[in-house]
C-alpha cells in the first residue's frame, strides 16, 4: 500500500516538529521495537484456538480466508496509520471518534466496544487455555478451569504487570516459536513423503465456497486485530509519521504470512474433520506428523501465548474501564484503586466477572466472532472519521492514504457486519446495551450531584 503525505515544513529536526507537537514523553520507540510491539499483538493466541474452528466452516482451504481477512484488516490499518500520524498524541479510535463526530455517543460507544472486545476475546482466550492445550498435563472440566484462569489473570493484573517492550519482544518470540515449530515439523513430515496437498482446495461438501470464505474470514479476522492498540503508544515514538506505517504494514505482513504457512501446514496434516474436532489444533498438528517433538513442549508454548494474550487484554480492558470512568463516562465505582499497586482494582473485578459469565457460552468461535463484531464498529468509525478529519489540517508531516482506502475499509466492515449470525448480534447488543445502561446511570447521578450542590 502506498500513500502521500499531507501538507508540512520541509525539515523536521526535533521529537516536536516530527509529531506536530511537543510531548512530556520520552520518544524511545524505534520502528524496530514498535514492530515487535505490533506483531506480538496480533501475532497472538487467536491462531492457536481458531484453526479447527477455521476448518470446520471452510474444509481445508484455510489459507483462503486468512489471506482475505489479511487484506480487510489492511484497509482498516491504512486508515489508522493515516490518523496515528496526524494525531500522534491522540489515545485511539474514542478519540478519532470525538474529532469526526459532533454526537458524544458515538465516541462512548466506540470505547465501550474496545472494552466490550477485550473481555470478550479473554473469555474465548480462557476457553482455549482449558482446552487440549491443558488436557496435555492434566484433563479437568473447561469452563470452571478458564472461570479459574481468569481469576488467576484478575490477581497478576491487581498485582501490577509492568509490561516494556523488550519483554514483549521476549513473549513474542516465544508465540512465534510455536508457529515456527508448526510449519517446521510439518516441512519435515513432507520431505518423508507424509501429507496431502490436495487437501488445500477441498471445500465442505454442499456448501458455497464464495460463501465458506466469506464465513471463515470473520473468523479468521480475530487473528489479525490487535494492531489497534499501537494507537496508544504514538507519542512515545520516534517520528511517527515515519516510523508507525513501516512498522505497521511490516508486523501485518509477517502476520499474514506466517499465519498462511500454519494454515496450509495444518491442512496438508490433517483433514478438516479431524482439525476442526479440536481445541488445540496446532498440538493435534505437531502430534500427526510423528515427528519426535514432545507434545508437552508445544502445549507449554501454547499456553505461555494464550495466557499472555489474555492478561494483555485484560490489563486494557480494565484501564479503559477505569479511565472512561475518570472522565465520568462510566460509573464512579469503578474509579478505585489500591493504596500501594496503584491498580484499579474495582476495574479489574468488573470486567474480570464479565468475563468469567461470558465462559458460560462455552463456544470458542461464537465469542471469537462477537469480538470481530464489535471491532467491527470500532473500525468502521475510524475508516469514516478519516475521511471526515481530512477537513482538519494540520502544520506536520504525516501518512496519507488513499481515499478510496478507508471508503473499501468501511465497506468491508458493513459486509463483514451484515455476515454475522442472530447469536452473535445478540451477544454483541447485550453488550452495548450494558454500556448504554451504565452510561445513561452516570451522567443521571452526575446531574443530580450537580443539581445538589447548586
Amino acid at each position: 500500500m502506498t500513500a502521500r503525505e499531507g501538507p508540512a515544513p520541509e525539515h523536521t529536526t526535533s521529537d516536536a516538529d516530527a509529531s506536530g507537537g511537543s510531548t512530556r514523553l520520552k520518544r524511545r520507540i524505534t520502528g524496530p521495537l514498535l514492530f515487535f510491539f505490533i506483531v506480538g499483538d496480533v501475532l497472538g493466541a487467536g491462531i492457536y484456538a481458531l484453526m479447527g474452528e477455521l476448518s470446520g466452516e471452510v474444509g481445508g482451504a484455510v489459507w483462503v480466508p486468512l489471506i482475505v481477512a489479511l487484506v480487510l484488516a489492511l484497509l482498516t490499518a491504512g486508515s489508522y496509520a493515516e490518523l496515528v500520524t496526524k494525531y500522534p498524541k491522540a489515545g485511539g479510535a474514542a478519540v478519532y471518534a470525538k474529532r469526526a463526530y459532533p454526537w458524544p455517543v458515538i465516541s462512548f460507544l466506540v470505547g465501550f466496544s474496545m472494552i466490550a472486545a477485550g473481555v470478550t476475546s479473554a473469555a474465548g482466550l480462557s476457553l482455549a487455555f482449558a482446552g487440549d492445550y491443558l488436557g496435555t498435563f492434566i484433563e479437568l472440566p473447561p469452563i470452571p478451569v478458564a472461570i479459574a484462569f481468569l481469576a488467576l489473570v484478575a490477581c497478576l493484573n491487581a498485582r501490577g504487570i509492568s509490561e516494556s517492550l523488550k519483554s514483549n519482544t521476549v513473549m513474542t518470540v516465544i508465540e512465534l516459536s510455536g508457529l515456527v515449530i508448526v510449519v517446521v515439523v510439518v516441512a519435515i513430515m513432507v520431505g518423508g513423503g507424509g501429507g496431502d496437498f490436495s487437501r488445500l482446495t477441498e471445500f465442505p461438501a454442499d456448501t458455497s465456497p464464495g460463501l465458506a470464505i466469506l464465513a471463515a474470514a470473520i473468523i479468521a479476522f480475530y487473528s489479525f486485530v490487535g494492531f489497534e492498540t499501537s494507537a496508544n503508544v504514538a507519542e512515545e515514538i520516534r517520528n511517527p509519521s515515519r516510523t508507525y506505517p513501516r512498522a505497521l504494514f511490516a508486523a501485518l505482513g509477517t502476520a499474514g504470512v506466517v499465519y498462511v504457512l500454519v494454515g496450509v501446514a495444518s491442512s496438508i496434516t490433517l483433514p478438516a474433520s479431524e482439525l476442526s474436532k479440536s481445541s488445540g489444533p496446532l498440538l493435534a498438528v505437531v502430534k500427526a506428523t510423528d515427528v519426535a517433538l514432545p507434545p508437552w513442549l508445544f502445549s507449554i508454548i501454547a499456553l505461555i501465548a494464550v495466557a499472555n494474550g489474555a492478561l494483555l487484554t485484560m490489563i486494557m480492558a480494565s484501564r479503559v474501564t477505569y479511565g472512561m470512568a475518570e472522565e465520568r463516562l462510566l460509573p464512579s465505582f469503578l474509579t478505585p484503586v489500591l493504596a500501594k499497586r496503584r491498580t484499579p482494582w474495582a476495574a479489574i473485578v468488573a470486567t474480570t466477572v464479565l468475563a468469567m459469565l461470558l465462559t458460560l457460552v462455552g463456544d470458542i468461535s461464537t465469542l471469537a466472532e462477537t469480538v470481530v463484531l464489535l471491532l467491527l464498529f470500532v473500525f468502521l468509525s475510524t475508516n469514516i472519521a478519516v475521511l471526515v478529519l481530512r477537513r482538519d489540517p494540520v502544520d506536520h508531516k504525516h501518512f496519507r492514504v488513499w481515499s478510496f482506502v478507508p471508503v473499501l475499509g468501511a465497506a468491508s466492515c458493513i459486509l463483514l457486519m451484515t455476515q454475522q449470525s442472530g447469536q452473535v448480534w445478540l451477544y454483541g447488543l447485550l453488550l452495548l446495551a450494558l454500556g448504554v445502561i451504565l452510561h445513561i446511570a452516570t451522567v443521571l447521578s452526575r446531574r443530580k450531584r450537580d443539581a445538589h450542590k447548586a
